[in-house]
Protein backbone atom coordinates (compact mmCIF):
# COMPACT_ATOMS: atom_id res chain seq x y z
CA UNK A 1 0.00 0.00 0.00
CA UNK A 2 2.58 2.65 0.75
CA UNK A 3 4.00 1.80 -2.90
CA UNK A 4 0.85 2.57 -4.16
CA UNK A 5 0.25 6.02 -2.03
CA UNK A 6 3.45 7.09 -3.58
CA UNK A 7 2.41 6.33 -6.78
CA UNK A 8 -0.57 8.31 -6.09
CA UNK A 9 1.03 11.11 -4.61
CA UNK A 10 3.19 11.68 -8.05
CA UNK A 11 0.72 10.79 -10.17
CA UNK A 12 -1.75 13.57 -8.57
CA UNK A 13 -4.58 11.14 -7.32
CA UNK A 14 -6.09 12.79 -4.81
CA UNK A 15 -8.90 9.96 -3.98
CA UNK A 16 -6.38 6.78 -3.73
CA UNK A 17 -4.49 9.09 -1.42
CA UNK A 18 -7.11 9.96 1.15
CA UNK A 19 -8.87 6.59 0.50
CA UNK A 20 -5.38 4.93 1.24
CA UNK A 21 -4.37 7.47 3.90
CA UNK A 22 -7.32 6.68 5.95
CA UNK A 23 -7.37 3.00 5.12
CA UNK A 24 -4.15 2.98 6.61
CA UNK A 25 -4.61 4.23 9.55
CA UNK A 26 -7.20 2.50 10.75
CA UNK A 27 -5.20 -0.82 9.93
CA UNK A 28 -3.02 0.94 12.46
CA UNK A 29 0.35 1.40 10.37
CA UNK A 30 2.64 3.54 12.38
CA UNK A 31 1.85 7.33 11.29
CA UNK A 32 5.50 8.28 10.30
CA UNK A 33 5.83 5.07 8.21
CA UNK A 34 2.46 6.41 6.21
CA UNK A 35 4.24 9.64 5.94
CA UNK A 36 7.66 9.13 5.45
CA UNK A 37 7.72 5.90 3.27
CA UNK A 38 4.09 6.91 1.41
CA UNK A 39 3.36 10.79 0.92
CA UNK A 40 6.92 12.49 1.37
CA UNK A 41 8.60 9.35 -0.74
CA UNK A 42 5.68 10.12 -3.61
CA UNK A 43 6.14 13.73 -2.94
CA UNK A 44 10.20 14.00 -3.25
CA UNK A 45 10.32 12.36 -6.15
CA UNK A 46 7.51 14.23 -7.83
CA UNK A 47 9.78 16.93 -6.50
CA UNK A 48 12.77 15.53 -8.42
CA UNK A 49 10.96 15.17 -11.62
CA UNK A 50 10.40 18.59 -11.41
CA UNK A 51 14.48 19.56 -10.89
CA UNK A 52 14.96 17.36 -14.46
CA UNK A 53 12.16 18.99 -16.10
CA UNK A 54 10.04 16.06 -16.46
CA UNK A 55 7.16 17.90 -14.64
CA UNK A 56 6.13 21.09 -15.01
CA UNK A 57 4.54 23.61 -12.36
CA UNK A 58 0.63 22.32 -12.79
CA UNK A 59 2.16 18.34 -12.12
CA UNK A 60 3.63 19.96 -9.17
CA UNK A 61 1.24 21.52 -7.71
CA UNK A 62 -1.24 19.10 -7.94
CA UNK A 63 1.02 16.69 -6.78
CA UNK A 64 1.45 19.05 -3.81
CA UNK A 65 -2.53 18.74 -3.40
CA UNK A 66 -2.76 15.70 -2.93
CA UNK A 67 0.14 15.29 -0.56
CA UNK A 68 -1.78 17.98 1.31
CA UNK A 69 -4.71 16.09 1.51
CA UNK A 70 -3.07 12.72 3.10
CA UNK A 71 -0.90 15.25 5.57
CA UNK A 72 -4.17 17.22 6.88
CA UNK A 73 -5.47 13.24 7.89
CA UNK A 74 -1.72 12.67 9.67
CA UNK A 75 -1.45 16.04 11.28
CA UNK A 76 -4.21 16.06 14.43
CA UNK A 77 -3.28 12.38 14.74
CA UNK A 78 0.30 13.14 15.50
CA UNK A 79 -0.27 16.04 17.60
CA UNK A 80 -2.40 13.77 19.51
CA UNK A 81 0.22 11.27 20.03
CA UNK A 82 2.68 13.97 21.36
CA UNK A 83 3.67 14.87 24.96
CA UNK A 84 6.15 17.56 25.49
CA UNK A 85 7.34 19.89 23.37
CA UNK A 86 10.57 19.53 22.60
CA UNK A 87 11.57 22.94 21.35
CA UNK A 88 9.92 25.65 19.53
CA UNK A 89 11.03 26.60 15.59
CA UNK A 90 10.22 29.25 13.53
CA UNK A 91 9.99 28.46 10.08
CA UNK A 92 9.11 30.01 6.63
CA UNK A 93 10.32 30.55 3.39
CA UNK A 94 12.39 33.71 2.47
CA UNK A 95 11.56 36.79 1.28
CA UNK A 96 10.23 36.60 -2.52
CA UNK A 97 9.69 33.40 -2.82
CA UNK A 98 6.90 32.35 -3.04
CA UNK A 99 7.19 28.24 -2.73
CA UNK A 100 6.33 26.12 0.34
CA UNK A 101 5.86 22.50 -0.76
CA UNK A 102 9.26 21.63 1.29
CA UNK A 103 8.15 24.03 4.01
CA UNK A 104 5.28 22.19 4.57
CA UNK A 105 7.18 18.84 4.34
CA UNK A 106 9.27 19.97 6.92
CA UNK A 107 6.85 21.45 9.01
CA UNK A 108 4.54 18.12 10.01
CA UNK A 109 8.14 16.15 9.89
CA UNK A 110 9.37 18.47 13.06
CA UNK A 111 5.74 18.64 14.83
CA UNK A 112 5.15 14.78 14.56
CA UNK A 113 9.21 14.84 16.25
CA UNK A 114 7.23 17.16 19.48
CA UNK A 115 8.40 20.24 18.48
CA UNK A 116 6.46 23.51 18.40
CA UNK A 117 6.11 25.12 15.20
CA UNK A 118 5.36 28.70 14.54
CA UNK A 119 5.06 28.58 10.49
CA UNK A 120 5.74 31.92 8.73
CA UNK A 121 4.13 30.97 5.52
CA UNK A 122 5.90 32.43 2.29
CA UNK A 123 7.77 35.85 1.35
CA UNK A 124 8.76 36.35 5.00
CA UNK A 125 11.29 39.63 5.43
CA UNK A 126 14.65 39.53 7.89
CA UNK A 127 12.80 41.64 10.14
CA UNK A 128 10.00 39.35 10.18
CA UNK A 129 11.94 36.19 11.16
CA UNK A 130 13.68 37.90 13.49
CA UNK A 131 10.67 39.79 15.36
CA UNK A 132 9.17 36.40 15.77
CA UNK A 133 11.91 34.52 16.75
CA UNK A 134 12.09 37.03 19.49
CA UNK A 135 8.57 37.18 20.83
CA UNK A 136 8.20 33.48 20.71
CA UNK A 137 11.57 32.53 22.22
CA UNK A 138 12.41 30.31 19.58
CA UNK A 139 15.17 27.63 20.09
CA UNK A 140 15.61 27.31 16.36
CA UNK A 141 14.74 29.73 13.22
CA UNK A 142 14.61 27.07 9.98
CA UNK A 143 14.57 28.79 6.36
CA UNK A 144 13.62 27.68 2.71
CA UNK A 145 14.38 29.05 -0.68
CA UNK A 146 13.33 27.26 -4.02
CA UNK A 147 14.79 30.32 -6.33
CA UNK A 148 18.45 30.64 -6.37
CA UNK A 149 17.92 34.75 -6.78
CA UNK A 150 16.14 35.00 -3.27
CA UNK A 151 18.38 32.94 -1.71
CA UNK A 152 20.94 35.99 -0.59
CA UNK A 153 17.83 36.96 1.92
CA UNK A 154 18.98 34.19 4.33
CA UNK A 155 22.11 36.14 4.50
CA UNK A 156 20.63 38.98 5.01
CA UNK A 157 18.43 37.39 7.87
CA UNK A 158 21.49 36.09 9.43
CA UNK A 159 23.07 38.93 9.66
CA UNK A 160 19.90 40.84 11.30
CA UNK A 161 19.92 38.05 14.06
CA UNK A 162 23.60 38.47 14.81
CA UNK A 163 23.07 42.23 15.28
CA UNK A 164 19.99 41.82 17.53
CA UNK A 165 22.32 39.88 19.69
CA UNK A 166 20.18 36.31 19.26
CA UNK A 167 22.28 34.66 17.18
CA UNK A 168 24.56 33.39 20.07
CA UNK A 169 21.02 31.85 21.28
CA UNK A 170 19.24 30.65 18.13
CA UNK A 171 21.01 28.07 16.42
CA UNK A 172 19.34 28.39 12.50
CA UNK A 173 19.01 25.60 9.83
CA UNK A 174 18.37 26.31 5.87
CA UNK A 175 17.23 24.29 2.66
CA UNK A 176 15.65 24.30 -0.44
CA UNK A 177 16.68 23.01 -3.60
CA UNK A 178 19.26 25.68 -4.66
CA UNK A 179 21.02 25.45 -1.48
CA UNK A 180 24.01 23.65 -0.29
CA UNK A 181 26.12 22.90 2.69
CA UNK A 182 28.86 25.20 0.94
CA UNK A 183 26.59 28.21 0.97
CA UNK A 184 25.19 27.49 4.56
CA UNK A 185 28.29 27.28 6.21
CA UNK A 186 29.73 30.88 4.01
CA UNK A 187 26.33 32.72 5.34
CA UNK A 188 26.97 31.26 9.05
CA UNK A 189 24.06 28.73 9.41
CA UNK A 190 24.48 26.55 11.75
CA UNK A 191 22.79 23.58 9.31
CA UNK A 192 21.93 22.51 6.22
CA UNK A 193 18.88 20.47 5.42
CA UNK A 194 19.26 18.66 2.42
CA UNK A 195 15.75 16.82 2.56
CA UNK A 196 12.51 17.05 4.35
CA UNK A 197 12.49 13.97 6.22
CA UNK A 198 16.04 14.36 7.59
CA UNK A 199 14.53 18.07 9.51
CA UNK A 200 13.83 16.43 12.84
CA UNK A 201 17.14 14.25 13.27
CA UNK A 202 18.82 17.41 12.09
CA UNK A 203 17.33 19.98 14.70
CA UNK A 204 17.68 17.97 17.57
CA UNK A 205 21.59 17.65 16.59
CA UNK A 206 21.98 21.41 16.76
CA UNK A 207 19.83 21.22 20.00
CA UNK A 208 22.06 18.56 21.00
CA UNK A 209 19.15 16.51 22.29
CA UNK A 210 19.38 12.28 21.54
CA UNK A 211 17.26 11.54 18.21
Amino acid sequence: MLQTLSQAVVMRDCKTVKDLTERMVEERVDLFVILNQGLNSGMLWACEQFRRGAFHVPELLMSSRALKIGMNILRPLIRDGERNVVGRVVIGTVKFDLHDIGKNLVNIVLEGNGFEVIDLGVDVSPERFVRTVEKYEARVLAMSSLLTSTMGWMKSTLELLRESGMKRVVRTMIGGAPVTSIFARNIGADAYCAEATSAAQTVKKLLGIEA
